[in-house]
């Protein structure tokens, strides 16, 4: 005869607690082991008949019954365990921080994990473990460009209005240029993917000539009216416009977002507008092209299409993007824009605030 087992008794609490661990599908296994443990002591089945059900052993679920019993809940979490004590003190962790953030590294732009342990005392690794802990990485540099533009909070008011509420019985087109897109080609041909080797091709290329590709997105239906040319000046964009005028029902009125490139105010331009009432024209800020949405679509149409692409010729590289636009426009997706105005007016202000405090 084995020693006879204490019964179990669970509170309300305890046992919603219980269950709410022993449900766990993924994380803390152990815990919601020794939940289920106490779960089936607690329905008053012995010990061997828990260890069954579990498949466990008896002296597991005796073990767990019994730090339930002395400590409740909190005798099912593992208990610290012994060993060696911390060789580098909070005070150090500060200091290594502190010194990341707010110094430099003497000749170098930027700290290294060896440079930073040399000057600090510790080891390499520890620079390195504490870097990681609170998401330092001083060889990483990214770029920002704020507009100086006077009119700015004016010009994103007016364009994201158009975006988030346009006009009745209208288009909205987003309007620019993809400049200078070179043909290149690879010196050697390209080494086809492989099960656990990706794609290779060699770094260095042939230019074969450049073209322009000027567009035009309806932010409603996603739609994009493309033209592709040699030259950037404002005679193609005329030509542009025209085709952009061919294109669109007479009935609507045209509402065009454009950057501020010497091209689009050209007088010429300027008097083609004139004769055409229906065309009312919103600038974005300088250097503020991430408002124009047409850019989101440059960005796919390199992306997938032109970076990786090998091209023989300039004909050769309009015809593959005169495919991707008639490829884009058979199944065309708008973009959604959600930010409102003072959203984005707010974040801006509160990046600039950080950087009128950097001290630079």
């Amino acid at each position: 005869m084995g020693r006879p087992t204490q019964p179990i008794m669970l509170t309300e609490e305890e046992r919603q607690k219980l269950q709410q661990w022993a449900r766990r599908p993924k994380t803390a296994q152990r815990l919601a082991l020794r939940a289920r443990i106490v779960l089936g002591c607690a329905e008053g089945l012995e010990n061997r008949q828990v260890a069954r059900q579990l498949r466990i052993t008896d002296q597991t679920v005796c073990k767990w019954r019994e730090r339930f019993r002395r400590a409740r809940l909190e005798g099912l979490v593992d208990e610290p365990r012994p060993g060696a004590p911390r060789k580098v003190l909070d005070t150090q962790v500060e200091a290594l921080i502190t010194r990341t953030l707010e110094t430099a590294a003497g000749q170098a732009t930027h700290w290294s994990t060896r440079s930073m342990a040399a000057a600090s005392g510790v080891s390499q690794s520890t620079v390195s473990r504490v870097w990681r802990a609170f998401g330092l990485q001083p060889h990483r540099v990214e770029t920002f460009k704020l507009s100086a533009d006077p009119f700015f909070v004016e010009k994103v008011r007016d364009i994201v209005g158009l975006y988030l509420n346009p006009p009745q019985r209208a288009l909205v087109l987003c309007v620019d240029e993809k400049s200078q897109i070179q043909a290149l080609d690879r010196t050697r041909p390209i080494l086809p993917l492989r099960p656990g080797v990706p794609a290779r091709q060699t770094h260095d290329y042939v230019r074969n000539g450049t073209t322009s590709l000027f567009a035009a997105l309806d932010i409603a239906t996603g739609k994009v009216i493309g033209s592709l040319h040699h030259r950037q000046r404002h005679q193609e964009f005329l030509r542009f416009l025209e085709r952009i005028d061919e294109a669109v029902p007479e009935a609507l009125d045209i509402h065009l977002v454009m950057d501020n490139y010497g091209t689009h105010k050209m007088p010429k331009v300027q008097r083609w507008f004139a004769r055409r009432p229906r065309y009312h024209l919103h600038f974005t800020p300088t250097s503020a092209s991430w408002l124009n949405q047409v850019e989101r679509f440059f960005g796919l149409l390199t992306e997938r299409r032109i970076r990786r692409g090998t091209f023989s010729s300039v004909r050769e590289l309009e015809s593959a993007i005169r495919d991707y636009l008639a490829h884009h426009n058979e199944n065309p997706r708008p973009f959604a824009w959600t930010a409102d105005a003072d959203s984005i007016l707010k974040k801006i202000a509160r990046f600039c605030m950080q950087t009128s405090d950097s001290g630079h």
